[in-house]
Protein backbone atom coordinates (compact mmCIF):
# COMPACT_ATOMS: atom_id res chain seq x y z
CA UNK A 1 0.00 0.00 0.00
CA UNK A 2 1.63 3.09 -1.27
CA UNK A 3 1.56 6.37 1.93
CA UNK A 4 -0.67 8.79 1.41
CA UNK A 5 1.13 11.89 0.68
CA UNK A 6 -0.04 15.23 2.30
CA UNK A 7 0.99 18.38 1.02
CA UNK A 8 2.91 20.88 2.86
CA UNK A 9 0.15 23.29 2.52
CA UNK A 10 -2.37 20.77 4.39
CA UNK A 11 0.00 20.08 6.95
CA UNK A 12 0.56 24.00 7.55
CA UNK A 13 -3.92 24.35 7.43
CA UNK A 14 -3.45 21.65 10.13
CA UNK A 15 -0.72 22.96 12.11
CA UNK A 16 -2.68 26.96 12.20
CA UNK A 17 -6.27 25.23 13.00
CA UNK A 18 -5.23 23.11 15.46
CA UNK A 19 -2.81 26.08 17.61
CA UNK A 20 -6.49 27.85 16.75
CA UNK A 21 -8.54 25.64 18.62
CA UNK A 22 -5.72 24.25 21.48
CA UNK A 23 -5.37 28.42 21.78
CA UNK A 24 -9.66 28.96 21.99
CA UNK A 25 -10.04 26.08 24.39
CA UNK A 26 -7.98 27.60 26.99
CA UNK A 27 -8.81 30.77 26.64
CA UNK A 28 -12.86 28.98 26.94
CA UNK A 29 -11.59 27.01 29.97
CA UNK A 30 -9.82 30.15 31.74
CA UNK A 31 -13.06 32.33 30.96
CA UNK A 32 -15.11 29.08 32.47
CA UNK A 33 -12.49 29.15 35.68
CA UNK A 34 -12.94 33.23 36.55
CA UNK A 35 -16.77 33.12 35.95
CA UNK A 36 -16.66 30.33 38.50
CA UNK A 37 -14.85 31.82 40.94
CA UNK A 38 -17.02 35.10 40.70
CA UNK A 39 -20.05 33.42 41.12
CA UNK A 40 -18.38 31.44 43.90
CA UNK A 41 -17.65 34.81 45.52
CA UNK A 42 -20.55 37.05 45.17
CA UNK A 43 -23.93 36.67 47.28
CA UNK A 44 -27.17 36.15 45.26
CA UNK A 45 -29.77 38.98 45.34
CA UNK A 46 -33.34 38.42 45.24
CA UNK A 47 -36.00 41.01 45.21
CA UNK A 48 -39.07 39.74 46.75
CA UNK A 49 -41.52 42.76 45.36
CA UNK A 50 -41.96 40.50 42.27
CA UNK A 51 -42.25 36.71 41.62
CA UNK A 52 -39.94 34.50 39.30
CA UNK A 53 -42.93 34.19 36.54
CA UNK A 54 -43.34 38.47 36.95
CA UNK A 55 -46.54 38.19 38.38
CA UNK A 56 -47.40 40.58 41.62
CA UNK A 57 -46.86 38.94 44.91
CA UNK A 58 -49.21 39.66 48.08
CA UNK A 59 -47.31 41.77 50.56
CA UNK A 60 -45.64 39.93 53.24
CA UNK A 61 -47.88 39.47 56.41
CA UNK A 62 -47.54 41.49 59.52
CA UNK A 63 -47.99 39.41 61.99
CA UNK A 64 -45.21 37.08 60.26
CA UNK A 65 -42.95 35.60 63.02
CA UNK A 66 -39.35 37.63 62.39
CA UNK A 67 -36.62 36.07 61.17
CA UNK A 68 -35.22 35.40 57.48
CA UNK A 69 -38.61 34.71 54.84
CA UNK A 70 -38.53 34.89 51.34
CA UNK A 71 -42.10 34.37 49.27
CA UNK A 72 -41.83 31.95 46.49
CA UNK A 73 -43.06 32.41 42.51
CA UNK A 74 -45.98 30.00 44.00
CA UNK A 75 -47.27 32.23 46.91
CA UNK A 76 -45.35 30.44 49.55
CA UNK A 77 -43.73 31.96 52.67
CA UNK A 78 -40.42 30.02 53.67
CA UNK A 79 -38.34 31.53 56.69
CA UNK A 80 -35.01 30.56 58.04
CA UNK A 81 -33.75 26.85 56.94
CA UNK A 82 -36.05 26.44 54.88
CA UNK A 83 -35.42 29.72 52.95
CA UNK A 84 -31.93 29.31 53.10
CA UNK A 85 -32.26 26.24 51.10
CA UNK A 86 -34.12 27.62 48.69
CA UNK A 87 -31.67 30.60 47.86
CA UNK A 88 -29.14 27.83 47.86
CA UNK A 89 -31.27 25.87 45.09
CA UNK A 90 -31.65 28.51 43.24
CA UNK A 91 -28.06 29.67 43.21
CA UNK A 92 -27.03 26.33 42.23
CA UNK A 93 -29.73 26.49 39.06
CA UNK A 94 -28.57 29.63 38.48
CA UNK A 95 -24.72 28.73 38.34
CA UNK A 96 -25.56 25.43 36.10
CA UNK A 97 -27.59 27.65 33.88
CA UNK A 98 -24.88 30.43 33.53
CA UNK A 99 -22.29 27.46 33.02
CA UNK A 100 -23.75 25.64 30.87
CA UNK A 101 -24.65 28.61 28.13
CA UNK A 102 -21.04 29.19 28.76
CA UNK A 103 -19.36 26.20 27.86
CA UNK A 104 -22.08 25.13 24.75
CA UNK A 105 -22.01 28.78 23.49
CA UNK A 106 -18.74 28.88 23.58
CA UNK A 107 -17.85 25.81 22.30
CA UNK A 108 -20.00 26.45 19.06
CA UNK A 109 -18.88 29.67 18.24
CA UNK A 110 -15.19 27.91 19.12
CA UNK A 111 -15.21 25.48 16.13
CA UNK A 112 -17.26 27.93 13.67
CA UNK A 113 -14.74 30.47 14.21
CA UNK A 114 -12.37 27.68 14.09
CA UNK A 115 -13.26 26.30 10.79
CA UNK A 116 -13.02 29.84 9.68
CA UNK A 117 -9.43 30.07 11.20
CA UNK A 118 -8.29 26.97 8.99
CA UNK A 119 -9.94 28.27 5.93
CA UNK A 120 -8.04 31.30 6.03
CA UNK A 121 -4.84 29.66 7.10
CA UNK A 122 -5.39 27.30 4.02
CA UNK A 123 -5.49 30.74 1.44
CA UNK A 124 -2.49 32.30 3.73
CA UNK A 125 -0.53 28.94 3.11
CA UNK A 126 -1.07 28.96 -0.32
CA UNK A 127 -0.27 32.32 -0.97
CA UNK A 128 3.13 31.76 1.30
CA UNK A 129 4.07 28.62 -0.71
CA UNK A 130 2.80 30.16 -4.48
CA UNK A 131 6.68 31.10 -5.21
CA UNK A 132 7.71 27.71 -4.20
CA UNK A 133 4.75 26.11 -6.22
CA UNK A 134 6.56 28.33 -9.38
CA UNK A 135 10.16 27.05 -8.43
CA UNK A 136 8.88 23.64 -8.39
CA UNK A 137 6.93 23.92 -11.91
CA UNK A 138 10.58 25.45 -13.49
CA UNK A 139 12.52 22.68 -11.74
CA UNK A 140 9.94 20.30 -13.69
CA UNK A 141 9.80 21.76 -16.89
CA UNK A 142 13.50 21.89 -17.25
CA UNK A 143 13.73 18.18 -15.64
CA UNK A 144 11.15 16.93 -18.35
CA UNK A 145 13.52 18.35 -21.32
CA UNK A 146 14.15 15.79 -23.57
CA UNK A 147 17.86 16.52 -23.62
CA UNK A 148 19.95 16.86 -20.04
CA UNK A 149 20.78 20.48 -21.40
CA UNK A 150 17.51 21.48 -22.97
CA UNK A 151 15.29 24.05 -21.11
CA UNK A 152 18.03 25.20 -19.43
CA UNK A 153 17.32 29.21 -20.89
CA UNK A 154 14.04 28.77 -18.04
CA UNK A 155 14.54 31.28 -15.23
CA UNK A 156 12.10 31.48 -12.16
CA UNK A 157 13.12 35.53 -12.03
CA UNK A 158 11.04 35.17 -8.84
CA UNK A 159 10.11 39.16 -7.81
CA UNK A 160 8.77 39.39 -4.31
CA UNK A 161 10.06 40.56 -0.49
CA UNK A 162 13.83 39.45 -0.38
CA UNK A 163 12.94 36.84 2.15
CA UNK A 164 14.02 33.11 1.79
CA UNK A 165 12.02 32.12 -0.64
CA UNK A 166 13.51 34.83 -3.00
CA UNK A 167 16.80 33.87 -1.96
CA UNK A 168 16.23 29.95 -2.71
CA UNK A 169 14.71 31.00 -6.24
CA UNK A 170 17.70 33.43 -7.39
CA UNK A 171 20.23 30.54 -5.86
CA UNK A 172 18.24 28.08 -8.77
CA UNK A 173 18.47 30.77 -11.38
CA UNK A 174 22.57 31.08 -10.38
CA UNK A 175 22.72 27.68 -10.96
CA UNK A 176 20.75 26.91 -14.29
CA UNK A 177 22.80 30.15 -15.65
CA UNK A 178 25.81 28.43 -14.69
CA UNK A 179 24.96 25.05 -16.12
CA UNK A 180 23.39 26.58 -19.69
CA UNK A 181 26.83 28.48 -19.66
CA UNK A 182 28.05 25.40 -19.51
CA UNK A 183 26.44 23.12 -21.95
CA UNK A 184 26.56 26.04 -24.69
CA UNK A 185 30.16 26.24 -24.36
CA UNK A 186 30.52 22.17 -24.53
CA UNK A 187 28.55 22.66 -27.90
CA UNK A 188 30.22 25.55 -29.52
CA UNK A 189 33.58 24.11 -28.30
CA UNK A 190 32.11 20.25 -30.27
CA UNK A 191 31.30 22.92 -33.24
CA UNK A 192 34.36 24.64 -33.76
CA UNK A 193 36.83 21.69 -33.14
CA UNK A 194 35.19 19.89 -35.41
CA UNK A 195 34.97 23.03 -38.05
CA UNK A 196 39.38 23.65 -37.78
CA UNK A 197 39.86 19.67 -37.76
CA UNK A 198 37.86 19.58 -41.53
CA UNK A 199 40.74 22.04 -42.85
CA UNK A 200 43.84 19.63 -42.27
CA UNK A 201 42.24 16.25 -42.53
CA UNK A 202 41.29 17.51 -46.56
CA UNK A 203 45.02 19.50 -46.69
CA UNK A 204 46.32 15.41 -45.95
CA UNK A 205 43.71 13.87 -48.50
CA UNK A 206 45.00 16.31 -51.51
CA UNK A 207 48.77 15.37 -50.36
CA UNK A 208 48.05 11.78 -50.20
CA UNK A 209 46.00 11.66 -53.51
CA UNK A 210 48.62 13.58 -54.98
CA UNK A 211 51.09 11.15 -53.63
CA UNK A 212 49.60 8.59 -55.05
CA UNK A 213 48.98 9.56 -58.83
CA UNK A 214 52.41 10.20 -59.69
CA UNK A 215 53.82 8.39 -62.70
CA UNK A 216 57.04 7.58 -60.41
CA UNK A 217 54.87 6.23 -57.49
CA UNK A 218 55.56 2.26 -56.26
CA UNK A 219 52.92 -0.09 -55.36
CA UNK A 220 53.71 0.06 -52.05
CA UNK A 221 53.28 3.89 -52.03
CA UNK A 222 49.93 3.29 -53.87
CA UNK A 223 48.79 0.36 -51.24
CA UNK A 224 49.96 3.15 -48.14
CA UNK A 225 47.86 5.86 -49.67
CA UNK A 226 44.89 3.51 -50.22
CA UNK A 227 45.34 2.81 -45.99
CA UNK A 228 45.91 6.21 -45.49
CA UNK A 229 42.66 7.26 -47.22
CA UNK A 230 40.31 5.17 -45.78
CA UNK A 231 41.56 6.31 -42.23
CA UNK A 232 41.57 9.79 -43.41
CA UNK A 233 37.53 8.99 -44.75
CA UNK A 234 36.83 7.30 -41.36
CA UNK A 235 37.76 10.47 -39.36
CA UNK A 236 36.00 12.55 -41.82
CA UNK A 237 33.11 10.48 -41.10
CA UNK A 238 33.63 11.10 -37.27
CA UNK A 239 33.90 14.93 -37.83
CA UNK A 240 30.76 14.91 -39.59
CA UNK A 241 29.03 13.05 -36.64
CA UNK A 242 30.34 15.14 -34.04
CA UNK A 243 28.56 18.61 -36.36
CA UNK A 244 25.97 16.74 -36.29
CA UNK A 245 25.48 15.19 -32.91
CA UNK A 246 26.42 19.41 -32.27
CA UNK A 247 23.75 20.80 -34.41
CA UNK A 248 21.25 18.02 -33.07
CA UNK A 249 21.23 18.97 -29.78
CA UNK A 250 19.99 22.08 -30.21
CA UNK A 251 15.96 22.78 -30.13
CA UNK A 252 14.54 22.85 -33.31
CA UNK A 253 12.63 26.50 -33.27
CA UNK A 254 11.28 26.72 -37.17
CA UNK A 255 9.33 23.26 -37.96
CA UNK A 256 7.45 22.63 -40.76
CA UNK A 257 4.81 19.62 -41.60
CA UNK A 258 7.44 16.78 -42.86
CA UNK A 259 5.68 13.29 -43.88
CA UNK A 260 8.29 11.01 -42.77
CA UNK A 261 6.99 8.33 -45.07
CA UNK A 262 8.22 10.01 -48.05
CA UNK A 263 11.53 10.78 -46.49
CA UNK A 264 11.50 6.74 -45.89
CA UNK A 265 11.09 6.46 -49.53
CA UNK A 266 14.01 9.06 -50.59
CA UNK A 267 16.68 7.46 -48.24
CA UNK A 268 15.55 3.65 -49.05
CA UNK A 269 16.28 5.14 -52.86
CA UNK A 270 19.92 6.46 -51.62
CA UNK A 271 21.13 3.42 -49.95
CA UNK A 272 19.65 1.02 -52.10
CA UNK A 273 23.17 0.35 -53.77
CA UNK A 274 25.17 -0.49 -50.14
CA UNK A 275 21.94 -2.30 -49.38
CA UNK A 276 22.79 -4.70 -52.64
CA UNK A 277 26.53 -4.60 -52.02
CA UNK A 278 26.17 -5.91 -48.50
CA UNK A 279 23.18 -8.16 -49.89
CA UNK A 280 20.48 -6.59 -47.75
CA UNK A 281 17.01 -6.87 -48.52
CA UNK A 282 15.73 -3.48 -47.41
CA UNK A 283 11.45 -3.80 -46.91
CA UNK A 284 9.44 -0.82 -46.45
CA UNK A 285 6.01 -0.28 -45.02
CA UNK A 286 5.92 3.35 -44.81
CA UNK A 287 2.12 4.61 -44.29
CA UNK A 288 1.36 8.48 -44.26
CA UNK A 289 3.35 10.10 -40.83
CA UNK A 290 3.25 13.68 -40.93
CA UNK A 291 5.17 15.33 -37.84
CA UNK A 292 6.55 18.94 -37.33
CA UNK A 293 10.28 19.49 -37.82
CA UNK A 294 13.25 19.78 -39.85
CA UNK A 295 13.46 18.09 -42.69
CA UNK A 296 17.41 17.34 -43.08
CA UNK A 297 17.37 16.18 -39.86
CA UNK A 298 14.91 14.06 -39.74
CA UNK A 299 16.28 12.45 -42.98
CA UNK A 300 19.50 12.60 -41.50
CA UNK A 301 17.75 10.26 -38.40
CA UNK A 302 16.07 7.94 -41.01
CA UNK A 303 19.42 7.72 -43.10
CA UNK A 304 21.36 6.78 -39.94
CA UNK A 305 19.32 3.92 -39.00
CA UNK A 306 19.15 2.45 -42.47
CA UNK A 307 22.48 2.53 -43.10
CA UNK A 308 23.00 1.18 -39.42
CA UNK A 309 20.52 -1.19 -39.99
CA UNK A 310 22.70 -2.61 -43.47
CA UNK A 311 25.98 -2.25 -42.04
CA UNK A 312 25.60 -4.06 -38.68
CA UNK A 313 23.93 -6.81 -40.03
CA UNK A 314 24.79 -10.49 -40.91
CA UNK A 315 27.94 -11.18 -42.94
CA UNK A 316 25.98 -13.44 -45.28
CA UNK A 317 22.71 -10.90 -45.84
CA UNK A 318 19.51 -10.26 -44.02
CA UNK A 319 17.41 -7.37 -44.11
CA UNK A 320 15.67 -4.44 -43.02
CA UNK A 321 12.77 -3.67 -42.30
CA UNK A 322 11.33 -0.19 -42.00
CA UNK A 323 7.53 1.19 -40.99
CA UNK A 324 5.60 4.48 -40.23
CA UNK A 325 2.60 5.20 -38.60
CA UNK A 326 0.36 7.43 -36.88
CA UNK A 327 -1.50 6.92 -33.71
CA UNK A 328 -4.43 9.21 -33.38
CA UNK A 329 -5.34 8.30 -29.60
CA UNK A 330 -1.45 9.01 -28.60
CA UNK A 331 -0.91 11.96 -30.91
CA UNK A 332 2.40 10.50 -31.76
CA UNK A 333 4.28 9.52 -35.15
CA UNK A 334 6.25 6.27 -34.99
CA UNK A 335 9.89 5.21 -36.74
CA UNK A 336 9.84 1.23 -36.44
CA UNK A 337 13.23 -0.30 -37.88
CA UNK A 338 14.16 -3.55 -37.78
CA UNK A 339 16.82 -5.70 -38.96
CA UNK A 340 18.91 -8.95 -38.71
CA UNK A 341 22.00 -9.36 -37.27
CA UNK A 342 24.45 -10.33 -33.74
CA UNK A 343 22.74 -11.01 -30.98
CA UNK A 344 22.76 -8.49 -29.22
CA UNK A 345 22.40 -8.91 -25.00
CA UNK A 346 19.58 -6.52 -23.31
CA UNK A 347 21.73 -5.26 -20.95
CA UNK A 348 24.07 -3.32 -24.43
CA UNK A 349 20.94 -1.59 -25.57
CA UNK A 350 20.80 1.35 -23.56
CA UNK A 351 24.89 1.89 -24.47
CA UNK A 352 24.81 1.87 -27.95
CA UNK A 353 22.99 4.96 -28.01
CA UNK A 354 25.70 6.81 -25.99
CA UNK A 355 28.40 8.29 -28.51
CA UNK A 356 31.35 6.39 -29.85
CA UNK A 357 29.58 3.10 -28.54
CA UNK A 358 29.52 -0.15 -30.23
CA UNK A 359 28.65 -3.71 -29.66
CA UNK A 360 31.28 -5.76 -28.74
CA UNK A 361 34.10 -2.98 -29.17
CA UNK A 362 34.29 0.02 -27.04
CA UNK A 363 35.70 3.45 -28.33
CA UNK A 364 37.18 1.58 -31.44
CA UNK A 365 36.86 3.02 -34.61
CA UNK A 366 35.83 0.45 -37.40
CA UNK A 367 34.85 1.21 -41.29
CA UNK A 368 31.42 0.44 -40.24
CA UNK A 369 31.35 3.88 -38.59
CA UNK A 370 32.17 6.55 -35.65
CA UNK A 371 29.96 5.06 -33.24
CA UNK A 372 27.40 8.24 -33.13
CA UNK A 373 24.40 6.53 -35.69
CA UNK A 374 22.06 6.26 -32.58
CA UNK A 375 23.37 8.77 -30.35
CA UNK A 376 22.81 11.52 -33.45
CA UNK A 377 19.26 9.55 -33.64
CA UNK A 378 18.27 10.02 -30.48
CA UNK A 379 19.96 13.78 -30.22
CA UNK A 380 17.21 14.76 -33.14
CA UNK A 381 14.37 12.72 -31.80
CA UNK A 382 14.71 14.82 -28.76
CA UNK A 383 15.15 18.08 -30.33
CA UNK A 384 12.04 17.14 -31.85
CA UNK A 385 10.10 16.85 -28.54
CA UNK A 386 10.45 13.21 -29.01
CA UNK A 387 12.48 9.97 -28.47
CA UNK A 388 14.29 7.20 -29.64
CA UNK A 389 14.27 3.61 -27.90
CA UNK A 390 15.54 0.23 -28.88
CA UNK A 391 15.41 -3.57 -28.08
CA UNK A 392 17.34 -6.55 -29.11
CA UNK A 393 15.22 -9.06 -31.28
CA UNK A 394 15.29 -12.70 -30.32
CA UNK A 395 16.81 -13.80 -33.34
CA UNK A 396 20.05 -11.43 -33.79
CA UNK A 397 19.75 -7.88 -34.64
CA UNK A 398 17.56 -4.54 -33.02
CA UNK A 399 14.36 -3.19 -33.43
CA UNK A 400 14.66 0.73 -32.65
CA UNK A 401 11.37 2.95 -32.96
CA UNK A 402 11.47 6.69 -33.13
CA UNK A 403 8.28 8.36 -31.28
CA UNK A 404 7.60 12.28 -32.82
CA UNK A 405 4.82 14.36 -32.19
CA UNK A 406 2.25 14.53 -34.71
CA UNK A 407 1.99 17.66 -37.21
CA UNK A 408 -0.50 20.37 -35.60
CA UNK A 409 -1.18 21.10 -39.20
CA UNK A 410 -4.93 20.68 -40.02
CA UNK A 411 -4.01 19.02 -43.69
CA UNK A 412 -1.02 17.34 -44.15
CA UNK A 413 0.99 17.46 -47.32
CA UNK A 414 0.33 15.29 -50.05
CA UNK A 415 2.75 12.58 -50.60
CA UNK A 416 4.58 12.80 -53.92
Amino acid sequence: MLPIRISLRTRLTVIYGAMFLVAGVVLLGTTYALFNQQLSGSSLEISFSNSTDGEDQPPPQEDAPPGNQIVTGEGQVLTDEAATDWLEGQEQRLRDSAVTSLIAQGGIALLLVGGAAAGFGWLVAGRVLAPLHRVTETARRIAAAPAADRGLHERIALIGPDDEVKELADTFDTMVARLDRSFDGQRRFVANASHELRTPLTLSRGLVELAMHRRSASDDVKRLGEDLLEINTGHERLISGLLMLAKAENEVVERFPVDLADVVDHVIAQTAEEAQQCEVDVQDEAEEAVTDGDALLLERLVHNLVENGIRHNDPEGGWVHVKSRTDPSAGVVELEFSNTGPVVPPYEVNALFEPFRRLGTDRLATAKGAGLGLSIVRAIARAHTGDATARPRDDGGLVVTVTLPTSSQTSPPARS
